[in-house]
């Protein structure tokens, strides 16, 4: 049985999170993918630890190992002709190319799109950028944390109002993680008009447009309310209520969206009179007098344990549930049920806990064929299989450094 895209090949010249993101949804979809490093070096995420898989500094990473699966490992110097060459005769036989260099780097290189359009004009050629290939800001370089608080996101991330928190990045790296989605779905786009143009393209991913781009429901609530978002903890700026609630022991996340379910869960807190209160009849209502509202539940939601109201509502119908950790996230029921934890083994055999691919196909199912790989693990794999370089020239290229 094949996957999705069993017959695709994939050139990953990025590094960090968002490129590495979408070259490992793509080798979960069953891409070829051929991450391509600087000898010795590597990835820069290869040395970000702890935690070690081994427990010692200089194994390997967590990071790295969480954006790496479904990969081979090709170590290339390309600051050196002869690796530049390399580079371009691989570029030859794939059908995409991810980046995520400062731009105009690979160019410089003779390694930009243009360049290798050159070589293969059926090439799908993405590039990863902080704030995209053109523009004043386009030679300025970007890390996650720094787009979630120049693209807005912070500002409507943490505690409400003037606490002393302030604003708060979220604490995954999600614009990248995003960016890399947004590039996932660009280079199938692409692919799909390949078939019928038979033409290859350059796709611009920047992480700043791709953040402001998901802010969503956010950015139009300013474009048609004009009002500009603020910090609103938990809460939800169009629903109420739709936020953590304390308990008597703890904590649970409420999320009414509609007012049949208002009258639900004013139903199994004992309170059905609420439903009918002219302040909160209808979800407009209930956002104008939002902090009335909240103090009233507020009060009945400490009246009992977590566990106790959860199963309440469940019963009742209404959408709430545990603020739980990691840790409980990833060993409860609900985990083991949907095998959301999966393990394989590395070359040197240390075996490797992962998150699986969300994505279930019916009759293409996601694979995981390779572990996070090793540094430079595949070089003379690939460069046999793809190119067909024969084991003078690899040896060659190795004592000029090259590999």
């Amino acid at each position: 049985m094949t996957s999705p895209l069993s017959n695709i090949r994939v050139l990953d010249m990025s590094r960090i999170l968002a490129g590495p993101w979408a070259g490992q949804l793509l080798g979960d979809y069953g891409a070829d993918v051929v991450k391509i490093e600087m000898p010795l070096s590597g990835d820069d995420t290869r040395h970000w630890g702890p935690p070690w898989l081994d427990g010692e500094e200089g194994g390997e990473s967590a990071y790295f190992l969480s954006a790496n699966r479904n990969k081979r490992s090709v170590t290339v110097n390309i600051s050196m002709a002869a690796g530049q060459q390399v580079i371009r005769d691989l570029a030859k036989q794939a059908d995409v190319l991810l980046e995520n260099f400062k731009v105009g780097t690979l160019a410089r290189y003779g390694l930009g799109p243009d360049d290798l359009f050159g070589v293969n004009p059926k090439l799908i050629y993405c590039s990863i950028s902080a704030f995209g290939q053109s523009g004043s800001r386009s030679q300025e370089p970007g890390y996650d944390a720094m787009i979630q608080a120049s693209a807005g996101l912070m500002s409507v991330t943490g505690a409400a109002g003037d606490a002393d928190a302030g604003p708060q990045k979220v604490g995954v790296a999600i614009s990248d993680i995003m960016a890399g989605m947004y590039a996932t779905t660009a280079v199938l786009a692409a692919l799909n008009s390949r078939v019928a143009t038979g033409q290859g393209q350059h796709i611009d991913v920047p992480l700043y447009d791709s953040q402001v781009a998901w802010l969503a429901n956010q950015s139009m609530n300013f474009l048609i309310g004009g009002k500009t978002p603020v910090r609103m903890g938990s809460a939800h700026p169009n629903l109420v209520p739709y936020q953590v609630f304390a308990t008597r022991d703890g904590s649970l996340m409420l999320t009414v969206g509609n007012d049949r379910q208002f009258a639900d869960c004013c139903a199994v807190l004992g309170a059905p009179e609420l439903a009918q209160d002219a302040r909160f009849s209808d979800m407009s209502h209930r956002i104008s007098h939002r902090e009335q509202l909240v103090a009233l539940l507020a009060a009945k939601f400490k009246e009992r344990d977590t566990a106790d109201w959860l199963h309440a509502l469940q019963d009742g119908g209404v959408p709430a549930g545990a603020v739980n950790d990691i840790a409980e996230v990833l060993t409860n029921q609900h985990a083991v049920e949907r095998k959301l934890v999966h393990r394989m083994r590395n070359s040197q055999g240390a075996e490797i806990p992962f998150v699986r691919n969300p994505v279930e196909f019916r009759n293409t199912p996601v694979t995981y064929r390779t572990a996070p790989p090793l540094l430079g693990e595949h070089t003379r794999e690939v460069l046999e299989q793809w190119l067909g370089y024969s084991d003078e020239q690899i040896q060659a290229l190795q004592e000029e450094d090259v590999l």
